[in-house]
């Protein structure tokens, strides 16, 4: 790290810098303020360590000008017992601390320790944001569809506006992607991203959780607590399914909002919020509202503007673009090629869980990978053939013999297919003879 150190005295500013240079420290030595903004132009320090009181530029306006240079220089302002109070002005200012003249070289060292330890902080944190904002960016949504591709339109127009937004979708058709998408993209990004997952909370839990509570305001309230509203000020709130909150409840969820205040239960206090709302549903709400089932003031407040994300299967031609995303971030680049049959049976395939059924499945074929390639022969059987699972609903209507056959169809294919087409160790896997097989192969059409 980078040290300036600026002090008239010469034997304090060269006894300092070489005790910073044995610790390891690049270290400038300065006589005045005037000389180390000079070299500031050119060489910008992690730290100043600067007396307060000097003959050219007091201590004050040093910072002053530092801080318009660079508001992240740590400043330490060395001072006498008689300046004390003015190195307290210069903190709420910006500097970073003051020690107080004598002081033994160890003091100043812990200190540089400190700004070391909160440096680190700040640079993994601004690492962390930069990671955020490209994991984020409207790339991240990942498709060529046309649909994709509207709702791209859609984000962009959106994102940097206050408006709510409502997402509509089947699970996993990515809504709290979306929801991200449009937070970090937004005039709100530094503030928070408060979601709340409505399906999960309890009528009696649903006022408490996003309008907070005041101590003792019922059985169990032991403390005050700060409901998710207020701990989204400034920024945004995602209500996942919304479709979800109680109908007598939907009223007070819906003063929230117009009128961007609420109460804590158990208080009379109005909060002020400033909030920007992002809800999701996976139903039909306007039906809701027909059926008496959701209040039609709140939909009309919800659907202001509505996004509709198509179900997977509706975009077939994202699934081949969609593997390679997804298999590239769980190898970490390692896996080279995915053979074309695996394509073809991926776009066969219904995928009831949308793309997040896709990525859990890629995330499985990246860790089965031989020789960083994907092959059909590592995926999962109940992938290639989807219509062949033995599960009780497809027993209805059926007789005994019938099921019987479907059981033992099934139980084929599977030794089949973990025996990668081999019959003879299917056969041994299905403890049969390798004719028996073969004539079953033959009843079944295999």
């Amino acid at each position: 790290m980078k040290i300036f150190v600026v002090d008239d005295e010469r034997i304090i500013r060269v006894s300092l810098a070489d005790e910073l240079r044995d610790a390891n420290f690049e270290v400038f030595e300065f006589s005045n303020a005037g000389a180390a903004l000079m070299e500031m132009q050119t060489t910008v320090p992690e730290i100043v360590i600067t007396d307060l009181k000097m003959p050219d530029i007091n201590g004050i306006d040093f910072l002053k000008r530092i801080k318009l240079i660079n508001k992240n220089i740590f400043v330490v302002m060395m001072t006498a017992y008689s300046t004390v109070s003015t190195a307290v002005e210069a903190m709420k200012l910006g500097a970073y601390d003051y020690i107080e003249k004598p002081f033994d070289n160890e003091h100043i060292l812990i200190i540089l320790d400190h700004i070391q330890e909160l440096k680190q902080v700040k640079d993994e944190n601004k690492q962390l944001k930069i990671k955020l904002k490209q994991n984020y960016d409207f790339s991240a949504y990942v498709g060529n569809n046309q649909k994709v591709l509207e709702i791209f339109e859609l984000v962009k127009i959106v994102a940097q506006k206050q408006t709510s937004v409502l997402l509509v979708g089947e699970t996993g058709t990515g809504k709290e992607l979306l929801t991200n998408i449009i937070h970090y993209n937004s005039k709100r990004n530094k503030k928070p991203l408060i979601k709340v997952s409505c399906a999960i909370l309890s009528r009696e839990l649903f006022e408490s959780e996003l309008f907070g509570h005041e101590k003792g305001a019922f059985t169990g309230a032991m403390s005050e607590k700060i409901g998710r509203f207020e701990q989204a000020d400034g920024g945004t709130i995602y209500l996942d399914d919304i479709d979800d909150v109680p109908l007598d409840l939907q009223v007070k969820l819906l003063r929230a909002l117009e009128e961007r205040e609420i109460q804590r239960v158990g208080s009379n206090k109005v909060i002020k919020i400033d909030i920007r709302l992002i809800a999701s549903t996976k139903k039909d709400l306007r039906r809701m509202v027909d059926e008496g089932k959701f209040r039609e003031d709140l939909f009309y407040r919800l659907n202001v503007f509505p996004i509709n994300l198509p179900p997977l299967r509706e975009r077939p031609d994202d699934i081949e673009k969609l593997t390679k995303h997804f298999v590239s971030v769980f190898s970490e680049g390692e896996v080279e090629l995915i053979e074309e049959e695996v394509f073809d049976i991926l776009k066969e395939y219904p995928f009831q869980g949308n793309v997040r059924e896709l990525r859990n499945l890629c995330e499985r074929l990246a860790l089965l990978s031989i020789d960083n390639k994907i092959t059909k022969a590592i995926v999962p059987y109940e992938i290639k053939y989807p219509t062949l699972k033995t599960t009780n609903s497809t027993f209805d209507n059926k007789t005994l013999t019938e099921i019987l056959e479907e059981v033992e169809k099934n139980a084929i294919v599977a030794a089949l297919d973990k025996a990668a087409g081999n019959k003879a160790k299917a056969a041994e896997i299905l403890g049969l003879p390798a004719s028996t097989l073969k004539s079953k192969i033959a009843k079944f059409s295999l």
